[in-house]
């Protein structure tokens, strides 16, 4: 908090805040105006990226290069190819990334820009041509088959030099076509962490599958097993945990440490005690295709630590997935 003692420094500061929410203002009455102009053209635009066989190209110099890279990501990471093309550097070679089956997305606000000497290359691939630009009757929106209006009434730069609420609309007019594409196309949590393998991301979108303890580490017993044999299962397998299942091979119980005490309280003396009678009926499973953070919301509503993953016709299991494998893997 500024000093009292010091009220220069503080009006400075007042001053500060005060200038940066006017910023605030303009930028969100811009997108407020745009949102308030989108028309049928916005779904002509999405049917043409929808209906797009090859890739995407966004193009676009200066700052509003800078958003088309943006644009370009997501619509890439959201499960529709795209890729960015400098305007300028397009006239010298890099046009060359034009391909039959292509769709476009140029952005300028003026219309007016280096990307206007694309438009010759462009119709001569037969590309469709979604403009973003502030100018419908600009070089660039005349010539384009469809126009998002990305206009703003003024920049928040004070001289209106600096692309401010312009970049802004525009980044926000690229994330509207990349999410309605998405949910036009049912793009889901699955395909997504298909193509975010690394990093924390790809931590987030591991498999169930991925993380399991199958095969051998798998710790079961029959509902007729002792409490020795049971004992030993959940001991030897160290996951504080063992499936019991029946004669047809199917998952009908689970037993914890928590359960063994149960018993030991219910029953006395274990010594004669079978699995069935000591394991808890109707345990919390999840499919082999979940994502580990979808195991990890079950456990935590559930109050678990361990969750067995059975097969979703048979009923089989196919492994058990720990709390610790989650934590070990990053997924927690």
């Amino acid at each position: 908090m500024p000093s009292s003692k010091n009220p220069r420094k503080a009006d400075t500061a007042a001053t500060d805040v005060r200038r940066a929410r006017r910023v605030f203002a303009i930028e969100v009455a811009a997108l407020q105006a745009v949102a308030k102009r989108l028309d049928a053209g916005f779904a002509e635009a999405i049917e043409i990226l929808a209906s797009c066989r090859g890739k995407i190209v966004v193009t676009g110099l200066g700052k509003s290069g800078i958003i088309c890279r943006k644009i370009a990501a997501t619509l890439t990471s959201t499960g529709s190819p795209a890729v960015f093309l400098h305007a300028a550097e397009a006239v010298h070679g890099d046009a060359g990334v034009f391909t039959k089956g292509d769709c476009v997305i140029a952005l300028s606000t003026s219309g007016e820009t280096e990307v206007v000497a694309l438009l010759p290359i462009v119709k001569r691939l037969n590309l469709p041509l979604i403009a973003l630009t502030g100018r419908r009757t600009s070089t660039l929106g005349a010539a384009a088959d469809v126009v998002l209006d990305v206009g703003v009434a003024e920049e928040a730069c004070p001289m209106g030099l600096a692309p401010t609420a312009s970049t802004t609309v525009a980044l926000a007019m690229g994330d509207a076509l990349a999410v309605v594409l998405l949910e036009r196309k049912g793009f889901d949590r699955n395909d997504f962490a298909g193509i975010h393998p690394g990093g924390a991301l790809g931590r987030r979108f591991l498999k169930v599958s991925e993380l399991m303890h199958g095969d051998e580490q798998m710790p079961l017993v029959g509902g007729s097993a002792g409490f020795s044999q049971t004992l030993m299962e959940i001991t030897s397998k160290r996951l504080g945990i063992t499936g019991v299942v029946n004669g047809r091979g199917r998952l009908i119980g689970a037993i914890t440490d928590g359960d063994v005490r149960r018993a030991l309280e219910r029953l006395g003396d274990l010594r004669q005690a079978r699995a069935g009678e000591l394991m808890s009926k109707a345990p919390k499973t999840i499919g082999a295709d979940a994502l580990g953070e979808q195991a990890v919301a079950l456990m935590e509503r559930h109050s678990i630590t361990a969750l067995f993953v059975v097969h979703p016709r048979s009923g089989h299991p196919l492994g058990v997935i720990h709390l610790h494998d989650l934590l070990k893997a990053g997924v927690v």
